[in-house]
């Protein structure tokens, strides 16, 4: 006695859709996290109309927080180490533009002995970020 219909056939492959399915979200929850996660120094800039500074290769960010404490690329430092840490930034990775990101409760006088030393350090390249104006 045969059964009625057709026989059913197992399958022997792996269904890869729902693989494929999840790693296509997790990559694109991913792409929208990876640009929140970036850490730094918390500052509040000054509100000024300024022009876009375009660079090729990533510049180096030095930022003065309120209590003027200095940190480069988010490493904190001391005020007298500043010059030496970008000699020896120059040496291996060449001439770099410099950001200076500073709180604007930080006194004109501060910011502009600390761009010295920059200038010291010779750099030649001097940007200072700021936030736009409110429209």
């Amino acid at each position: 006695m045969d059964a009625p219909g057709p026989r059913t056939r197992l399958m022997s492959q792996i269904n890869v859709t729902p693989l494929v399915d999840v790693m296509l979200v997790l990559l694109i929850i991913f792409m929208v996290t990876t640009p929140m996660m970036q850490e730094g120094v918390d500052v509040n800039l000054p509100k000024v109309e300024a022009s876009n500074i375009s660079s090729a290769d990533e510049p180096l960010v030095i930022t003065i927080t309120r209590d003027r404490r200095i940190s480069l690329n988010g490493r904190a430092f001391g005020a007298s180490e500043l010059k030496s840490k970008i000699e020896s930034i120059r040496r291996s990775a060449g001439n770099k533009t410099v950001l200076l990101r500073a709180d604007e409760a930080v006194p004109y006088g501060y910011v502009m002995e600390v761009m010295a030393n920059i200038r010291k350090a010779g750099v030649e390249k001097v940007g200072m970020v700021t936030e736009p104006l409110p429209r």
